[in-house]
């Protein structure tokens, strides 16, 4: 079954990781959908309603519909999307020097109206950041509706320690797990 294929997301490296993996969606829709934690929500969970809600929101009948959501974790605690310098410098004064997690959850819905789901799990180490290098990377603007306050694949490369997990995950769509979920789900012009 080919099928259509919408993307739930406005984000231009969601449809770049497509792109590396040979996918081109037919039509990408952005969603809007409130990201508020809901009280005591732990950040899987989280991630998890998120891409579903998204997904929903963006539903057609007949269409594959993948949508995703990156959440950034030190602990039980959720780290917010950047709008804001001051939340941007909070997050990487929390991160610096410790071990965050960074879920990605992958929705996809089929036209069939079932639904598969993955999550992807990456355990990052900061290294201990100055506060130059704080003010210069808040400087570079990359952080911006970034979640955690950075970019993995920008300058924020330079803080990372260790990775444990998926790379494009971390970016915001893990390849593996969208790919198998895919083409599980009978999406068959995946290439992979």
């Amino acid at each position: 079954m080919a099928g259509t294929l919408i993307l739930a997301s406005a984000s231009p490296r969601r449809l770049a990781l497509l792109a590396q993996i040979g996918l081109t969606p037919d039509r990408v829709v952005a969603t809007d959908i409130d990201e508020t934690p809901r009280p005591g929500e732990l950040p899987r969970p989280y991630a998890e309603r998120l891409a579903r809600e998204k997904a929903a929101c963006a539903a057609m009948p007949g269409a594959f519909v993948l949508a995703a959501d990156t959440v950034v974790a030190v602990g039980r605690r959720i780290l917010p999307k950047a709008e804001r310098a001051e939340q941007a410098r909070a997050c990487l004064n929390v991160l610096s020097g410790r071990r965050h997690h960074v879920l990605t959850a992958v929705t996809l819905l089929c036209p069939d109206g079932s639904a598969g789901h993955r999550v992807s799990d990456s355990s990052v180490i900061f290294n201990r950041l100055t506060a130059a290098e704080i003010e210069a990377y808040l400087a570079s603007e990359e952080w911006q509706g970034k979640a955690g306050g950075y970019a993995i694949q920008g300058r924020a490369a330079a803080f990372i320690r260790s990775l444990s997990g998926s790379y494009s995950g971390v970016v915001g769509l893990p390849l593996f797990e969208t790919a198998q979920l895919l083409k599980g789900r009978g999406y068959a012009p995946a290439p992979y």
